[in-house]
């Protein structure tokens, strides 16, 4: 029987970790009425200089148990403030004027003290970094929703969004049951939403066209008299936020001119096409390589002109002699106002031999294990089905001798 209930309790214990739910926070004004409802999943890319002035890596995710005692609802901004475990916090601050609400931005703290998530650290300090998430324009009495990852990136922290449920400015109590999804749950939807409309609307908006997805492009960088340095093949959609505006462009790999260069320790590749320009800059060191800069420049369909970038990114990793894919979509946060989509992404800047890709080291949805989980439940409950009736069945005999001893 024990090594039964010692197995169970292991499956039980792999089903738990892959059905968590993440975070779940009902926030009461001042009234007790209900004025803000989250749930959401966060994963933290940190980076630290440890004792022996080497810099190392953790990644952590938001428990699932948080104190929201700090989270404030106001009429015009309120502010979702999760803390947890040794001096960590993870806030989330909403504005609206009235029609539409957004996040402005997200704070995250931490502290280089607790030695057990930052071990031998040289610092005992509580940092703190700033990001502009992409949550915008989300109907008020709607609840966003955005099931798909966002990675938004900071110097030092990288922080991944999902399964994210979040309603702000909750006006009657109850939580509402339209919801406004992200872009990335929506690949072809429109780039601007439609008006939430109600079955006594007097007319139907027309629909806006679709934006499909874009084409994969293969590009390389060939240094004359050479092999190729750099493979890359992708396909990429830019959102890009001027004045209040949001706009989406897919990059055309049919009319894209790629040129570039490769160094010991970096590379870049430059895209140009009739409507814009990409340049991305890659490190390395002797074990892993990464998208360093991703900088931005066009026209939009609208006929705005921008131009936009980060220098301070760590994306697409892999160890060097690698390649790294990506074939679901992704979408990353460059900037506040500049987004990356990237679909069947493989990306090689060092280490090319022979022309041709080598071992992809596949991204966290590629290699989605999700479908073990219905498994694991069944087997789980089967046993604990079998325990009950070994169990019945044992009572029943206990019970049946006890009534003959009489």
């Amino acid at each position: 029987m024990s090594r039964f209930s010692a197995f169970i309790l292991l499956l039980m214990v792999a089903v738990g970790v892959h059905q968590s739910s993440g975070v779940e926070v009902k926030v009461n004004d001042k009234n007790g009425t209900l004025c803000l409802s989250a749930s959401l999943m966060v994963n933290f890319s940190i980076s630290y200089e440890t004792t022996d002035k080497m810099m190392a890596v953790v990644e952590i995710e938001l428990p699932s148990k948080v104190s929201a005692n700090d989270s404030v609802c106001g009429s015009n901004s309120s502010v979702l403030k999760l803390e947890f475990e040794s001096g960590h916090s993870w806030t989330m601050n909403f504005i609206t004027n009235g029609k539409t609400y957004e996040a402005d931005s997200i704070i995250f703290s931490y502290n280089l003290g607790d030695s057990k998530v930052f071990p031998n650290s040289s610092s005992n300090d509580t940092l703190s970094v700033t990001v502009k998430p992409h949550i915008i324009d989300v109907d008020t009495d709607t609840s966003y929703s955005c099931k798909s990852s966002d990675m938004i990136q900071a110097k030092s922290v990288n922080q991944t969004l999902w399964n994210v449920v979040i309603q702000a400015f909750i006006t009657n109590g109850q939580q509402s049951t339209n919801y406004t999804s992200c872009a990335a749950d929506t690949p072809t939807a429109a780039p601007t939403k439609p008006p939430v409309t109600t079955p006594s609307a007097p007319t139907t908006p027309v629909p806006t066209p679709t934006l499909p997805d874009p084409a994969v492009g293969k590009y390389n960088v060939t240094p004359e008299n050479s092999t190729a340095c750099l493979l890359a093949q992708f396909g990429l959609r830019l959102g890009i936020k001027l004045g209040g505006k949001y706009e989406e462009m897919n990059l055309n790999s049919s009319k894209v001119s790629a040129t570039g260069g490769c160094n010991v320790n970096s590379s870049e590749l430059v895209l140009e096409s009739d409507t814009m320009n990409i340049k991305m800059t890659f490190t390395n060191d002797t074990k892993k390589f990464r998208l360093h800069a991703f900088e931005a420049s066009g026209t939009t369909s609208s006929g705005a002109k921008f131009s936009d970038g980060n220098s301070s990114l760590s994306l697409w990793e892999a160890s060097v002699g690698n390649s790294y894919m990506c074939n679901k979509e992704q979408n990353y946060t460059i900037t506040e106002d500049l987004f990356v989509f990237t679909f069947q992404l493989q990306i090689q800047p060092v280490g090319v031999k022979k022309g041709a890709f080598s071992t992809a080291e596949e991204c966290f949805l590629d290699s989605d294990l999700s479908f073990l989980v219905p498994i694991a439940v069944g087997v789980a409950l089967s046993f604990l089905i079998i325990l009950v009736l070994i169990s019945y069945v044992i009572g029943r005999r206990k019970s049946r001798t006890g009534y003959q001893s009489v």
